[in-house]
């Protein structure tokens, strides 16, 4: 591989009119194709297999023209200080909103709180139920502008009016944060390479690749039903591992000038070298977000295949883009060690003889690891304490920050009506198969209110052909709590005896009932999926560094980095640690998908780093170095440019945590405390200490593996026999010049 993509680095160094022309060209295209296509509307969230879709999908089909996937809203009324919501005057104001609120074009229904007892005991909240023909995000903003115009009028009246509900649901929005992260990394580039032509290569490449991934998913996201979530989610990734992949391979380009190789020859080399680690890299990033679709659920598997898209691109502009650009560079771009011209004007190059802080702190961890080691996993275990107390679930309106009006109206709701108001369960009963439905309706209902934990039952409201009815469920508890939960499970035994008696099926559905469901999916989907993502990636990384214990060593430290990171979560997120500093303002439950997220993101990202820093140490080790020092060698050439990647991916996730999108919000702050982690602490303390206890034993591999295995030569052995072509120019400034 490594003498592929060093010939593939010198093509792109020589060809780079070509090559810049093929990926602008990209840019142009997807940014068209984006400009061209119609809006995306709201992903379809479907859970397959779960009760809640099973029968939601029944919904649709006996209850047809009841738009049960569409908006909802509920604009909730309070009546002034001494005064009832059925006074005359305040009768009057909710009648006039709800009229006004049923002309709207694609609304479907709005109920009268005054005619569905919508209206609590004491008479001061009542609250109205509007139904949408289509989901929350393929609302018309001139839908969205007449429900708040309608809600201004009645507090104009003097009542007290909020909104709550799913009609309300725009696409999260990027803000200046992520733009502060940006920059942040723009300053470490400056500072690591000391140019600030070196430092703008990758975040040019990066913002590239970001581009083209990005424009592609919006100009497929209306065909292929991508949320907008989806596209957060490939800038984030795509960014932090653009950045990063470019910046290894400008870093080894620097290297090779150091060493006295012509500009072409050290293009060449620097792609078949840390090119290498970043086709390894990339596919383990790859492999973990792809292995999302294990579990099933079509957002998770389209977010993290979108994703996967963006790393591909990230990965081949780095191999060709880089040296091309390179090229159009010259001798503006310095050898390492060489005086800078930004930052050290005046003043000498470092000593060559001088050791610098990787090879210091690789120094000091050779010579004790052991209490190293022990610090570093008493830490991470220290860290992850609070994932013990791990909660899950979906965000809801209860979820959201109190200056909203969709919390507000959660609140009122729940004063007026009890806190299991904001999430009732939906039990359907199909009795298709029963002799005699009407007594399976009257059965259920009897049965539910039996339960503990129930305030409120409904009468059956059953379809035309009388085959089957919903009934409403009102909880005693919030929607986010066990006892909740536990109504949900207990309704379904219950129907497990209703249907051996009357062969009538019950499910149960609605918000909360699918939110509970998707936590199991995704809980049940964990352990297999991560034995899926680390088995293929281990038997990636036996490839790449031709052992077996490393890669085993680079799979226990990411869990204990990941187990780090969720304790970190549970901290801020669910404890409420820290959550001023982070902006959030409501503490709950974590959601339901971030453990499985971040093990297969983090996994990804922590890859990186192993392979970026032990293929060094095993490039030092093949050239006749022993253990030890090749740990010293691989920390003196990575080093520094491992932990400026690692400052920037930080700074990167980081700046999401501002997003307005509490998910968004969490996997940014999650994503960059596990890289913080992983990078400073696993592979920076851990890794060397490990590889240093272990010697020699730990390049083991056994014979008949190592006849077996494909030799990849990610060290770039085989580049020593590779001849530089007559033809090449010493260092490239006549092939710019005719350029």
């Amino acid at each position: 591989m490594a003498t592929f993509l060093y010939r593939l680095g010198r093509l792109a160094f020589r060809r780079r009119h070509f090559v810049a022309l093929i990926w602008v060209a990209l840019l142009t295209l997807a940014g068209v194709g984006a400009a061209s296509a119609p809006a995306a509307g709201n992903s379809s969230f479907s859970i397959p297999g779960t009760e809640a879709q099973k029968a939601f999908d029944l919904l649709e089909q006996r209850f047809p023209g009841t738009s049960a996937d569409g908006a909802t809203a509920r604009v909730v009324f309070k009546a002034p200080s001494g005064e009832k919501v059925t006074d005359a005057r305040n009768k009057a104001t909710v009648e006039k909103t709800v009229d006004k609120l049923s002309r709207g074009f694609e609304v479907a229904s709005v109920d009268d709180p005054y005619t569905t007892r919508a209206v609590s005991q004491d008479g001061t909240i009542a609250y109205a139920s509007v139904r949408y023909k289509v989901s929350g995000m393929e609302l018309e903003d001139s839908s969205r502008t007449a429900l708040n115009e309608a809600a201004r009028q009645a507090r104009d009246a003097g009542l007290t009016v909020e909104v709550g509900g799913d009609a309300l649901q725009t696409a999260p929005q990027i803000g200046a944060s992520e733009v502060i992260g940006i920059a942040i990394a723009a300053v470490v580039l400056v500072i690591t390479f000391g140019s600030l032509l070196a430092a703008g290569l990758p975040l040019l490449t990066a913002l590239i690749g970001v581009g083209i991934g990005v424009s592609t998913i919006t100009a497929l996201a209306h065909t292929l039903d991508l949320g907008s979530t989806t596209s957060i989610l490939a800038t984030m990734i795509g960014l932090a591992v653009g950045i990063d992949y470019a910046l290894f391979i400008v870093s080894r380009y620097r290297a090779e000038l150091a060493e006295g190789r012509e500009r072409e020859e050290a293009a060449g080399r620097a792609v078949g070298t840390a090119g290498s680690a970043v086709v390894f890299a990339g596919l383990t990033v790859v492999i973990a977000l792809v292995g999302l679709s294990v579990v099933n659920i079509p957002m998770l598997t389209k977010m993290g295949l979108a994703a996967a898209g963006t790393v591909v691109v990230a990965v081949l502009i780095a191999l060709t883009m880089i040296p091309a650009l390179l090229g159009y560079a010259g001798r503006k771009v310095k050898p390492a060690g060489a005086a800078s011209g930004l930052l050290r004007r005046g003043r000498p190059a470092r000593q060559p003889d001088r050791p610098n802080m990787g090879t210091r702190w690789a120094s000091f961890v050779v010579r004790r690891p052991v209490a190293v080691l022990l610090l570093g996993v008493l830490g991470l275990g220290a860290a992850a304490i609070p994932a013990a107390s791990l909660e899950l679930g979906l965000p809801d309106d209860g979820s959201q920050p109190v200056s909203t009006t969709q919390r507000r109206a959660y609140d009122l709701l729940s004063e007026g009506f009890g806190p299991g108001f904001n999430g009732p369960l939906m039990v359907v009963v199909d009795a298709k198969d029963s002799a005699d439905p009407k007594a399976s309706f009257t059965k259920v209902t009897d049965e539910i209110k039996g339960l503990k934990d129930v305030v409120t039952v409904t009468d059956a409201r059953p379809n035309k052909a009388g085959d089957t009815a919903t009934v409403t469920v009102v909880p005693d508890s919030k929607p986010s709590s066990t006892a909740t939960e536990d109504l949900v499970h207990a309704i379904r035994g219950a129907g497990g005896d209703i249907e051996a008696k009357t062969d009538a099926k019950v499910l149960v559905t609605g918000s909360t009932a699918m939110n509970i469901d998707v936590s199991q999916k995704l809980n049940d989907a964990l352990l297999p999926y991560l034995a899926l993502v680390v088995g293929l990636a281990f038997l990636l990384l036996i490839v790449v560094f031709r052992s077996v214990l490393v890669p085993l060593k680079a799979a226990l430290g990411f869990l204990l980095s990941v187990l780090a990171a969720l304790g970190a979560v549970v901290a801020v997120f669910q404890w409420g640690w820290l959550s001023g500093l982070m902006h959030v303002e409501e503490t709950g439950p974590v959601m339901s998908m971030m453990p499985i997220f971040m093990v297969g993101v983090v996994f990804g990202l922590a890859m990186d780093y192993e392979v970026f820093l032990v293929t060094r140490m095993r490039e030092a080790y093949v050239h006749g170095e022993k253990p030890g020092q090749a740990v010293v060698t691989g920390f003196r050439h990575g080093a520094r440019v491992v932990t400026a990647a690692a400052v920037i991916m930080i700074a990167v996730f980081s700046g999401f945590i501002g997003s307005s999108e509490s998910m968004v919000k969490m996997i940014g702050f999650g994503l960059a405390i596990a890289v913080f982690f992983d990078a400073f602490i696993v592979r920076m303390a851990i890794v060397p200490a490990v590889l240093a206890l272990l010697g020699r034993r730990a390049w083991w591999l056994p014979r008949w593996l190592d006849r077996a295995l494909p030799n990849v030569d990610v060290e770039g052995e085989g580049l020593r026999t590779e001849q530089r072509p007559e033809h090449a120019d010493p260092d490239g400034d006549r092939a710019l010049v005719r350029a």
